[in-house]
């Protein structure tokens, strides 16, 4: 997914991210420098679901407009992998990791 923000609020005639902001908070979401920060520049690490309407109440648009979905290359997909882990006065457990999953720690 592309986060889209910056195209969104520029559509809306909003250029900085302190405008943008500013006209949050007058909504009721208050946001952190360092989190409009990512949000401004397309990184977002989080955007609660309660945040994603108010900052699409603001720009008068929709989720589908904020979050586009990017086409993946010809990825190639892992196999999978199987370790064994001796234990001590016992048998080996096997663990087999599943594709685009992580697995637990060993």
């Amino acid at each position: 997914m592309k986060w889209n923000l910056r195209m969104v609020a520029a559509q809306a005639d909003i250029w900085k991210a302190s405008e943008l902001q500013r006209m949050l908070a007058d909504a009721g979401l208050v946001i952190s420098a360092g989190k409009m920060s990512h949000l401004w520049s397309g990184r977002p690490l989080t955007v609660r679901l309660d945040d994603l309407d108010i900052i699409c109440e603001v720009l008068d648009c929709t989720p589908a407009d904020l979050l586009v979905p990017e086409k993946r290359g010809d990825r190639q997909p892992t196999p999978a992998v199987e370790t064994e882990k001796q234990v001590v006065g016992g048998t080996p457990i096997s663990h087999q990791r599943r594709t685009g999953r992580s697995g637990p720690p060993l």
